[in-house]
């Protein structure tokens, strides 16, 4: 083997199929349809960037990625595949992970801002039309100029309640301000608060360094975050942190060149979801963040059932290609099958179509990016299996990990400093006592009687009378000319 960096993704009849850790900041894709060994690949990567140095965070969709910080078991199935590929040293042991859980149930409280969010995300999290997003804009504008922080949805809702009372002094500056777009998004925040986002619009917010570790042994540290539930009651939210996540890291970390290994490594699973009903401006901005943070270090993975998930701008700056069976039942799945074939660089040797319909559990077809920086022609490998555990820890082993973490007590506290919430509250309680205090030094108006004098009664009653009189006769005496009596 070359002392050059690499990753041992599995093998076959040519030998150890691996990867040069040089290009490893270019991306990658592993898709396959459900049961078919994407979560093992994805394991074995994680356990190569560990190795290497390289700092990890993962979505864990289905729970099982915790076996990461436990080591694995003998099975004759994974006795014969290490066999098969001939792996020297191969040994059952964890990775140093950290667990995170948006909800703190599972892991440390994963945070941001509202603020650090930005009125882009959030207009897409809340599924705002464009005048609604120009409100939102409007709304954060407002708070930038003034200086009020946003920081949790409290604070947002009062800078909204804010805006509609004083949306005609606001006009000319910030444009029309309309009540019916701040009811509507009112209306969104308190959907998405049902849904537990109140839990990540919080302080004290994830410092992006302690995401990226290594522990005393060199290894790097595994960052899994739990997603079990936010995907089912937001997935939304879910996309959207994943997209500030990779923006804030393209916004905060240097520069880095061409190095021999990256420098964090992301792998985003169930990653259609970041791309469903998401907006061309927000699709763009992730095409130019996945194109341009390869420069500061950062390798992003995306994990899905089909290449087709991938909008094709970012699947095409994808270096790395791991493709798991499909199925071909229908004509759309066929489409699927002829589509993936045509993504990879062919191979006299394989019909790509076809065999992406016959590979087996643990097998998959791969291509990387060779030293040069161009795609290797696809091969048949057989996926190296993990020496961590393969399914999830107990709850107990968990929350004896949560315990032992660097990171207990720092993110578990929520702290509400003040912020736009507290600051407007505070106006509104000063333009109150401003204006009881004028009222009260306002002379009071002398009051006039409305109680009627005796005589007044008397002249009122006659007057009324003789009108109720004097009608009747002048209407009588109309319609006796109408019909011709006297």
């Amino acid at each position: 083997m070359s002392d050059t960096p690499s990753l041992l993704i599995g093998g076959n009849a040519c030998g150890h199929f691996l990867m040069d850790a040089s290009m490893a900041n270019r991306h990658g894709l592993i898709a396959g349809a459900t049961g078919t060994g994407k979560t093992i690949t994805l394991q074995n990567l994680t356990e190569n960037f560990s190795r290497l140095g390289v700092p990890v965070f993962l979505a864990d969709v289905k729970g099982d990625l915790s076996g990461l910080a436990a080591p694995g078991s003998t099975h004759p199935k994974i006795d014969a595949r290490v066999k098969q590929l001939n792996i020297d040293g191969f040994q059952f042991r964890s990775v140093p992970t950290v667990f995170w859980d948006m909800f703190g149930s599972k892991g440390h409280n994963i945070r941001t801002t509202i603020s650090d969010m930005g009125p882009l995300l959030l207009g897409s999290l809340l599924e705002l039309n464009d005048t609604q997003s120009g409100v939102l804009y409007a709304c954060f504008k407002v708070a930038d100029d003034n200086g009020w922080l946003l920081l949790d949805l409290k604070d947002l809702r009062s800078m909204l309640s804010w805006l509609a009372d004083n949306a005609r002094e606001l006009k000319s500056e910030y444009g029309n301000i309309s009540s019916s777009s701040i009811g509507a998004i009112q209306r969104k925040l308190l959907v998405l608060e049902e849904q537990g986002a109140e839990h990540f619009f919080n302080e004290p917010a994830i410092e992006l360094d302690d995401l990226i570790k290594t522990d005393f042994s060199g290894n790097g540290v595994v960052n899994v975050l739990d997603v079990t539930k936010l995907i089912h009651e937001s997935p939304k939210l879910y996309a959207c942190f994943l997209i500030w996540l990779l923006a804030e890291l393209f916004e905060n970390l240097p520069e880095v060149g061409d190095a021999d290994r990256p420098k964090f490594v992301l792998f985003f699973d169930e990653a259609h979801l970041i791309f469903d009903d998401a907006a061309d401006v927000l699709v763009k901005k992730i095409e130019q963040v996945v194109r341009l943070i390869r420069s500061k270090g950062v390798g992003v993975y995306f994990v899905s059932q089909s290449p087709m998930d991938i909008p094709e701008d970012i699947l095409g700056q994808l270096g790395m290609k791991i493709q798991h069976a499909l199925r071909a039942f229908t004509p759309k799945d066929k489409k699927m099958v002829k589509a993936s074939a045509a993504s990879f660089r062919q191979n006299p040797e394989i019909n790509t179509e076809q065999l992406i319909t016959e590979l087996g559990v643990g097998e998959a077809l791969v291509s990387v990016l060779d030293a040069d920086g161009k795609p290797t022609p696809v091969e048949l490998v057989y996926i190296k299996p993990p020496e961590s555990r393969i399914g999830p820890l107990t709850d107990a082993e968990r929350a004896e990990y949560i315990t032992r973490s660097p990171y207990k007590g720092r993110y578990d506290k929520v702290i509400d400093r003040e912020s736009a919430y507290e600051l407007l509250k505070q106006k509104a309680e000063k333009l109150a006592e401003s204006n009881a205090q004028t009222a009260a030094k306002k002379p009071a108006a002398k009051r006039q009687s409305t109680r009627q004098t005796p005589v007044e009664a008397m002249v009122k009653s006659v007057a009324r009378s003789m009108g109720s009189q004097i009608g009747r006769q002048i209407i009588r005496g109309i319609l006796g000319s109408l019909f011709g009596k006297r």
